[in-house]
């Protein structure tokens, strides 16, 4: 992607981060609407603080801004509430984001006038910045779909969702050693490296996402109340969660709908479901491979097989939720962590799982092969739904 085009991404996310702090009331740009994600104001201050250090602070060696707010914003700093009583009121705060992102904009749309800094060099200054904004944005949209999700409303149905059966509709991959993580990417981050070749074994994926059709097939077969189809740690986390995707509601005549950033919305059969944990997906799996025939031995995927089959054209269906994978979140043979802790990867452990793909409220960069994204297990408000793999098509040449 060439630098301009970069850029106007970069200038898009800015000037949506700075309207959605600024489209509601002053107090909900300070509040969690979900314990798990900062309030707006800390996200866009960070977002501010993140692309002024790297441009200001490493670049250009000047930490006269950057050294003033770090406490606040910077990797390390606790969200206690007497740090979010030390944020700026909103107008100040958006006056304080508007100059900085102009200066800052004006600076990368002249490289000239840039050190010859590595990261100007190898063009990876720009990649960088534009994929820290978009997942601070991403994490914004999230919190004001939480702010929806708690406000009450009257919505009737127009078109129900009708259940559908699992899809049989699976694309084999042979055995083989297949690349992953990125390859001479300037947009590659510390986890997508260093590349290197993997061996799996043939398996079928699904050419699409779980959809809420199917989705819908699960809960009308008790899949939320069948506890066989739970790992224990599933069943355990069920206990305390509603029995459906985390952004689904029912209108008075019982039909399901979900709640966006824009309100109450008619839930198609096709689209991909998300609000989803890894242990719903993973109940899903077992109820699925119940069914027999084709659809024995159904399993989430590994982010291998999500990676290769993308690569390999595989699949091309995604985008329009994160992925659930089976793995956890895991360093590459070989990673070296960043000497900069501000472009370190966090929660490399057996309490993360990854996530590919890119979601609806995700930016193009992010929807690279190559880009891994994590959660905990029984997050659900990323956006998430998953794509499940299944034993290999018998062959001709098989005996």
């Amino acid at each position: 992607m060439k630098s301009h085009e970069l850029l106007g991404q970069l200038s898009v996310v800015h000037q949506m981060m700075s309207h959605l702090i600024d489209s509601v009331p002053e107090d909900d740009g300070y509040r969690r609407h979900h314990p798990d994600i900062p309030p707006l104001a800390w996200l866009l201050g960070r977002a501010v603080y993140l692309e002024t250090y790297w441009l200001r602070e490493v670049v250009q060696q000047d930490a006269s801004m950057t050294a003033r707010v770090r406490p606040l914003f910077g990797t390390g700093a606790e969200l206690t509430d007497a740090l979010m009583q030390q944020l700026p009121p909103r107008e100040h705060l958006l006056n304080w984001a508007l100059e900085l992102q102009d200066q800052n904009t004006m600076l990368l749309a002249n490289p000239a006038l840039l050190p010859p800094h590595a990261l100007v060099r190898e063009q990876r200054l720009l990649p960088l910045l534009l994929q820290q904004q978009a997942q601070l944005c991403e994490l914004m949209l999230a919190q004001l779909s939480e702010r929806r999700l708690q406000q009450s409303v009257a919505y009737r149905v127009t078109t129900p969702l009708r259940a559908a059966a699992p899809s049989q509709d699976h694309v084999d991959v042979q055995q083989g050693h297949y690349r992953v993580g990125a390859k001479d990417d300037p947009a590659a981050l510390d986890n997508e490296l260093p590349p290197q070749m993997v061996h799996l074994h043939s398996f079928r994926i699904d050419t699409r996402p779980v959809s809420n059709g199917a989705w819908l097939s699960f809960i009308e077969a008790g899949g939320y109340d069948t506890q066989a189809w739970w790992s224990e740690a599933g069943w355990h986390w069920r206990q305390s969660q509603p029995p459906h995707p985390h952004h689904w509601r029912r209108d008075s005549a019982g039909l399901w709908y979900g709640v966006g950033l824009n309100g109450p919305f008619d839930l198609l059969a096709e689209d991909a479901v998300y609000g989803i944990s890894l242990y719903e997906a993973e109940a899903y799996a077992q109820w699925v491979s119940s069914l027999g025939g084709k659809l024995a031995g159904a399993v989430v995927q590994h982010e291998y097989q999500w990676e290769v089959a993308a690569r390999t054209q595989a699949i091309s269906d995604y985008g329009r939720a994160w992925e659930w994978c089976a793995n956890p979140f895991h360093r590459y043979t070989g990673y070296q962590a960043p000497a900069d802790a501000e472009a370190a990867t966090m929660d490399f452990d057996a309490g993360h799982h990854s996530l590919r793909g890119g979601g609806l409220h995700s930016q193009r960069i992010q929807r690279r092969r190559s880009y891994r994204h994590h959660a905990a297990p029984g997050q659900r408000h990323l956006f998430s739904g998953t794509r499940l793999v299944f034993p290999p098509s018998k062959m001709p040449w098989h005996k």
